[in-house]
């Protein structure tokens, strides 16, 4: 799976606000590493820096002392619709109004087509769901509206997922969904009594990293809107349900595990998780091991609950993202080898517990599990920190159609027999939604089949791609 993108707006007088916008898509450089971008205000003018790549590689300091003024947005990238070259890349600009205005968006439309048949655009390959936004918004501030107007009168009829940020003259907008699929939060920079601006971004350790309070999260529907006299909200969009549907995987797999979502830090309940896997059954094994990043707490936990003892058997090579499936099994193999590799003097003749995230396609726990095994363990025990994975998601996760997912197609001891491992678990869904301590306050459709919003119906089975 890929990730969801990640989103920074930031008001700060006084403050260099690109280098602060710089360290906070750092910090959220694991949600998207296709492309990354910049939009200022200063002067009456909008400034747009993007391009594909690493936040290190779009951003020298000679750019970001470029990119001057008090307001700034950001973005990182991963293409859930349209195209993933560099004419996709965000913020997107349109010129409409005083200033134009720049956009970024995390999360996916679900009624695309519809939207640009109704408005007369022509769908291409090039256009990504965030360019129509920005398409439609543009024609109702040419006609008259002001951006706050706009954003309430297209963004009621759009369908899907939208964490967004919206930068014009002298102001950051930042909207939710009426869902609050995709996750936003609010910080502070400097204190109270003596406020030196706010920011607004997808996890809180963007907040963290340029010394900004985390005040709260943004509810679903709201829209605040930050100024340089401060903070207001409003309730653009009717909140859909009486709880909100947070994706499930932002704790079992997107998220940093120092992201704090809905009160909850992410490495806590991803610890959670393995102690409620470790109590589903008992294997005799030697150590327990996780698949770095995000399976390393469930492993901790789970050898807490066991007592068998947590050890390393995986080395991951730092200077590469979280990876796409290749498209055969010799480079998805390729892609296991590059990425991680092996401990063999932790492994070799022991009998391993290996905790991972999450079973997609299968083949690269295929790989992994054979890469343990030429490392000589002597038995591979799998355990899945997430329910099987059994249905596209179409609100920002980049998920294969279901004839792909193993767990749609196939039984447990198929699953087992074709990865390769001597056993295989998956934690159960009542264990999953027991270790987040969250009671119907995430969108679990991907384990379900249960959609809170509605799905491109005309796609069928597809990724959500239009």
């Amino acid at each position: 799976m890929k990730e969801a993108c990640g989103v920074v707006g930031i008001v700060a007088p006084g403050r260099d606000v690109s280098h602060l916008c710089y360290d906070a898509l750092y910090a959220l450089q694991h949600r998207g590493q296709e492309s990354a971008g910049m939009a200022t205000f200063q002067n009456e003018q909008i400034t747009v820096v993007k391009d594909n790549g690493l936040v290190s590689h779009v951003f020298a300091d000679t750019t970001l002392r470029a990119l001057a003024g008090s307001f700034v947005i950001g973005h990182t990238r991963y293409s859930t619709s349209g195209s993933a070259n560099w004419t996709a890349a965000q913020p997107v600009f349109r010129s409409a109004g005083r200033s134009g205005f720049a956009l970024g968006h995390n999360g996916n439309l679900t009624n695309t087509f519809e939207l640009a048949d109704k408005a007369g655009i022509q769908v291409t390959s090039m256009l990504s769901d965030s360019d129509l936004v920005a398409e439609l918004l543009a024609r109702e501030v040419e006609n008259g509206h002001s951006l706050s107007e706009a954003l309430s009168l297209v963004l009621s009829i759009a369908e899907g997922a939208f964490s967004m940020v919206v930068l014009e003259a002298n102001a950051v907008h930042a909207v939710r969904d009426p869902y609050g699929f995709r996750p936003l939060c609010l910080g502070l920079l400097g204190t109270p009594e003596e406020p030196e601006g706010w920011i607004v971004a997808s996890e809180s350790p963007a907040l963290d990293v340029v010394g900004a309070t985390f005040i709260r999260e943004i509810a679903p529907g709201e829209m605040v809107t930050i100024t340089t006299s401060g903070v207001t909200s409003v309730q653009l969009l009717e909140p859909a349900s009486d709880k909100q549907k947070l994706c499930i995987f932002e704790f079992v797999y997107f998220a940093r595990p120092d992201t704090y979502l809905m009160g909850h830090q992410v490495h806590t309940t991803r610890r959670r998780m393995g102690e409620l896997l470790a109590s589903q059954s008992h294997v005799p094994a030697d150590i327990v091991m996780g698949v770095p990043d995000s399976g390393v707490p469930a492993a901790e936990g789970y050898a807490k609950a066991s007592g068998i003892p947590f050890g390393y058997g995986l080395v991951k090579n730092r200077y590469i993202g979280r990876t796409f499936i290749a498209p055969d099994q010799n480079k998805r193999a390729a892609s296991v080898r590059r990425k991680l590799n092996p401990l063999r003097e932790n492994i070799e003749g022991q009998r391993l517990i290996v905790v991972d995230d999450s079973i997609v396609r299968g083949t690269t726990t295929q790989a992994l599990v054979k890469m343990l095994r030429d490392a000589g363990a002597k038995e591979v025990h799998l355990r899945i920190s997430s329910p099987p994975f059994m249905w596209p998601c179409y609100f920002g996760i980049d998920t294969p159609t279901r004839d792909d997912l193993l767990a749609a197609n196939h039984s447990l001891s198929e699953m087992n027999e074709f990865i390769g491992s001597d056993t295989l678990e998956f934690i159960t869904l009542e264990n999953l939604r027991s270790a987040i301590q969250l009671d119907g306050e995430c969108c679990d459709a991907c384990l379900t089949g249960n959609y809170p919003a509605p799905t491109p119906v005309a796609l069928g089975a597809s990724r959500g791609r239009w």
